[in-house]
């Protein structure tokens, strides 16, 4: 395809070979996300106009509850449980009362990709928008979302406050080609957690995928999708939450299809995924050919 492709979108989930919903793989065939290879920055997209009239956010209806693990290690959860972080949103004046120098800021809006910024305090941010890594007044980066300080959303072991601000403030007027990163979140995640995997093509995708987003459908029932690079899980876990709970659980069904309850029991319905489809041969090279892994 050569330079034809310019970005790599998102295949629905009855494109993709996944898990069981249950959480229990009824055999051995691949769960396999999608690999982002050549998409820029997800936020350049228009977005969505916000719905017509007031509407209160509630993270629980347009968010989508997760947890990423790397092997067997839980590196992110958003969980919507009582007393939760997650569930609380602020308007940007009362969310500045709340930022230290080095916290990770997360605004959140119906619709919208989720925007990720770093305070570096005296009322600012440094974020990623639009190509380029700029220096603003939380109030505007906001752009009149809710928003809430997301510390303990990834377990990584964080850099100190004073090498976090360093980070952030070392990359503003970075933009298009000099950039790392692909979205706002990975680089504001980079610079609290200094890590590579957050960067464009900080890991290696060699035919394994050793990261789990597992989304939480219910108390009892979760769905897992496998990707080889935390980059491109990141994609689809921030894709999620701009279309919502609602339209990601209607994808969900809409791939896996219910089967005939068993006899006795109406009102089970039980779920299988489809033939696992292999990957699609090629991979990434300088002729910037997509592959689906």
């Amino acid at each position: 395809m050569g330079n034809q492709v310019e970005k790599l979108t998102h295949l629905s989930y009855k494109e993709v070979p996944t898990a069981d919903p249950t959480g229990v793989d009824r055999d051995d065939g691949p769960r396999i996300g999608v690999s982002y290879i050549f998409s820029n920055d997800d936020e350049d997209v228009e977005p969505q106009p916000p719905p017509q009239g007031p509407q209160p956010y509630d993270p629980r209806l347009h968010e989508v509850e997760c947890s990423v693990f790397y092997r067997d290690e839980c590196i992110y959860q958003k969980s919507f449980a009582p007393g939760s972080a997650a569930l609380s949103t602020y308007t940007p004046e009362n969310l500045l009362n709340k930022c230290k120098p080095g916290d990770l800021v997360e605004f959140v809006s119906q619709a919208q990709y989720p925007h990720w910024a770093v305070y570096v305090g005296n009322f600012q941010v440094v974020h990623l928008h639009r190509l380029e890594v700029s220096n603003s007044f939380l109030t505007d980066a906001s752009q009149g979302r809710r928003g809430r300080v997301v510390n303990d959303l990834y377990r990584y072991k964080p850099l100190s406050p004073g090498a976090v601000v360093r980070n952030a403030l070392a990359h503003v007027g970075a933009k298009e080609r000099e950039l790392s990163w692909r979205n706002s979140e990975s680089f504001a995640a980079w610079c609290r957690y200094g890590k590579r995997e957050f960067k464009i093509g900080g890991e290696l995708r060699i035919g394994k995928q050793p990261y789990r987003l597992q989304i939480q459908l219910s108390a009892q029932r979760s769905h897992t999708l496998e990707f080889q690079s935390l980059e491109d899980l990141i994609m689809e876990k921030r894709r999620n939450d701009q279309i919502g709970r609602a339209a990601v659980l209607q994808e969900l069904a809409m791939h896996l299809h219910p089967a005939e309850p068993d006899e006795g029991d109406s009102d089970a319905a039980r779920t299988t995924p489809p033939p696992g489809r292999p990957p699609a041969p090629g991979g990434e090279d300088e002729a910037r050919e997509a592959a689906v892994h």
